[in-house]
């Protein structure tokens, strides 16, 4: 029997695997949102009511604001508002699952840049193997907005951006960090959302609801736990193992929205899943055989 209470590897994993269900799920309840308002308000709302949750569950005042590095957290913000704001814009545009695949070209660079020994580039290369399957070649034939595509890219990006600048140091805890960063988050997409025109009615009690449950759901939950698991885990870990999000993101589509996945898709899930166990275990095992050195 593994010892869990030794192993914050694993914490970390199980907390990035629920960050990842929680935002993807939270993919049906944004598309019913979109029916109703403007992209850019619900990405603004999402993280306001996100970043004022935080606060109160993480009780932001007692952060030490006198040793908070503003450049770690701006930039962490900027990266968070920038693939948050983008993706929902490129999902608005094409389908959800070609837009996460165009979105992991991010962190899989992420993971790339970060590959150093022989088996790094083998689950890296499993990875891309389940993207390229998980890709609906048969619906491609439909034209695919290009301006989507676009933002798709550069949601992914900031996702790369996002996971640099959480492994930076702060000055502050993981949590109160992530609810800073939120906050420049939404400072940075208010101002353009109330310019384009965000109407008053998202502060309806019926309303509010909705994007209450969002926050929760595609910010508060994911990005915390996320900030928590990036102090366990490598960057070349944590982009590889990521490669699980556009996998969720089609069973959620199944489960939720209805979606068929091709057959090609499902082999898709079964070689993204083993990229991440095996880049799992030899991590695991390359940080035993590193711990062993040090105790000669």
């Amino acid at each position: 029997m593994p010892n869990l209470k030794a192993s914050p590897h694993l914490h970390a994993l199980i907390l990035l695997f629920i960050a990842m269900i929680s935002m993807q799920s939270s993919g049906a309840l944004a598309k019913i949102l979109f029916d109703q308002f403007p992209v850019l308000t619900i990405s603004a709302m999402r993280l306001l009511l996100g970043s004022l949750i935080l606060a109160v569950i993480f009780k932001i005042w007692q952060a030490d604001f006198k040793h908070v590095k503003w450049k770690a957290i701006i930039s962490y913000g900027i990266a968070l508002a920038g693939m948050n704001a983008l993706f929902y814009l490129s999902i608005s545009r094409i389908p959800l699952g070609i837009a996460v695949a165009f979105e992991f070209i991010g962190p899989l660079s992420v993971a790339l840049f970060h590959a150093r020994q022989r088996f790094d580039f083998i689950w890296v290369g499993l990875a891309i193997l389940g993207l390229i399957l998980l890709f609906p070649f048969q619906q491609a034939s439909v034209h695919l907005d290009p301006i989507g595509i676009a933002f798709a890219l550069g949601a992914g990006a900031c996702w790369a951006l996002y996971i640099i600048a959480g492994q930076k140091p702060s000055g502050v805890s993981g949590n109160h960090t992530v609810c800073l960063g939120m906050f420049v988050g939404m400072l940075c997409l208010m101002p353009i959302a109330l310019f384009l025109g965000m109407p008053l009615s998202v502060f309806e009690p019926s309303n509010l609801i909705y994007f209450i449950a969002l926050a929760i759901l595609a910010s508060a939950l994911p990005f915390s736990l996320e900030m928590i698991a990036l102090r366990n885990l490598s960057a070349l870990s944590f982009g590889t193992l990521m490669s699980l999000e556009p996998a969720i993101a089609a069973l959620s589509g199944f489960i939720f929205l209805h979606e068929q996945l091709l057959w090609t898709q499902w082999l898709a899930l079964a070689t993204i899943i083993s990229a991440s166990i095996g880049c799992t275990v030899t991590t695991q095992q390359a940080k035993k055989a590193l711990e062993k050195e040090l105790q000669k």
